[in-house]
């Protein structure tokens, strides 16, 4: 018992228990004083505020060039091919000859024609005055009736000879006419399938030569008719007007994705719908000066639909798909909270979605952000700048550098 009361009082076992306190209660003090976990600041978006504006409706369809004119070089009479008179590719203007073949039977065809008109011509006098002199002896009865019939038949038959060989030599002037073959119209000329020295005949299947015209061209455009019944019922519902609106306009994108520089005019829509496509066509005529579009070609035509006075267009990053892949977009109510709304798109119009229902004007939709918020959640407005994303600071001008003296 001594022993241990010596133990208790010693001034070594004292200040080892003090310090133990006064370090449990430096712990105590440093975990009491540990900060709390502050409020997430409310996250920053830029929206758009929506308001109906006019719009100049416009389609894109892919259409295919044509020529405006097209002939196919036939020789119109038998003969043998003496020259050919055009290079292969070039222009050639209408008239223009483009191959000679051998006139030399028509020539004699039509010295032949001319000799049996002159005998014809030479032998009716002769027959007038026969037939003059029994008309007037038939009425002294100097001659019969029969004689006076005679002569007047004979008269009669050399007129017809006249005229049959008059038109013998129309027919022959025209076969020496058509041994040279002339361009009807004025355009570019193609290969030419026969060479000098061939044989050709009249009318033959297989063309000599192709000519089309290219200036202007034309532009065929097939157009769905579900999009031309889409588009007549807009018109009758009243969404889309045509006042003031030149729709007869069409622009034209080359294959390359340039503007062509000159704008055409639609000519006409067919009537008649493709059974195999269910498509009409539409065709546009483009002047063509330069020669840039040639047949055949791919091109895309922006044709006018109409003026919309009540459309609603948001930036198309605003426009998300849900997981059903129904486009969806993000406002914020009245109360500064995110919303979700349902939208039925029609087209894009440049960097836009034109929007055919679920917003009204007023509302706020969300451009930028949209990643870090949550439908319900409270978020803070900034007004959308293209290119700017919510929460960075205006670009500063650059200041000029200062002259060091």
């Amino acid at each position: 018992m001594m022993q241990l009361n010596n133990q208790v009082h010693d001034p070594f076992v004292k200040w080892k228990a003090v310090s133990a306190a006064l370090i449990c209660g430096l712990s105590l003090t440093a975990c009491n004083r540990q900060p709390q976990a502050s409020a997430p600041p409310v996250p920053e978006v830029a929206t758009v505020t929506v308001a109906r504006q006019q719009v100049l409706l416009t389609t894109a369809l892919p259409g295919r060039t044509s020529p405006y004119r097209i002939a196919e070089i036939r020789p119109q009479v038998n003969g043998l091919i003496q020259k050919r008179l055009f290079t292969e590719g070039s222009d050639v203007q209408a008239g223009q000859e483009l191959y000679q073949i051998d006139p030399a039977p028509f020539q004699a065809a039509l010295d032949n024609s001319k000799a049996a008109l002159g005998r014809a011509e030479a032998n009716l006098p002769a027959i007038q005055s026969r037939a003059d002199r029994y008309k007037e002896a038939l009425a002294d009865k100097a001659v019969s009736q029969q004689d006076f019939d005679d002569a007047s038949a004979a008269l009669k038959q050399a007129q017809a000879d006249v005229q049959y060989y008059k038109a013998t030599l129309e027919t022959a002037r025209i076969n020496l006419n058509y041994a040279h073959v002339v361009s009807p119209i004025s355009g570019r000329i193609g290969t030419s399938t026969v060479t000098d020295g061939a044989i050709v005949t009249a009318y033959q299947p297989i063309a000599l030569a192709s000519i089309q015209q290219l200036d202007p061209i034309y532009v065929d455009v097939p157009q769905s008719t579900t999009e031309l019944l889409r588009l007549q019922r807009r018109l009758e519902e009243g969404r889309i007007n045509r006042d003031g609106t030149n729709v007869n306009q069409v622009q034209l994108i080359l294959g390359d994705g340039t503007k062509y520089p000159l704008e055409g005019t639609l000519q006409f829509r067919d009537i008649s719908v493709d059974p195999t496509t269910a498509s009409v066509i539409l065709r546009a005529v483009f002047p063509n000066p330069n020669g840039i579009l040639l047949p055949g070609m791919f091109v895309r035509a922006v044709v006018k639909e109409g003026v919309s006075d009540q459309a609603i267009l948001v930036p198309q990053q605003a426009v998300s798909r849900d997981p059903k892949g129904n486009p969806v977009a993000l406002i914020v109510d009245a109360a500064g909270k995110v919303e979700q709304r349902m939208l039925t798109v029609d087209r894009t119009i440049g960097d836009q979605w034109l929007v055919s229902s679920g917003l009204a004007p007023g509302d706020k939709v969300i451009a930028e952000g949209m990643q870090k918020v949550r439908r319900g959640a409270a978020v803070k407005e900034v007004p959308f700048v293209a290119g700017q994303k919510p929460g960075a600071e205006p670009a500063k001008a650059a200041q000029p550098a200062s002259k060091s003296n």
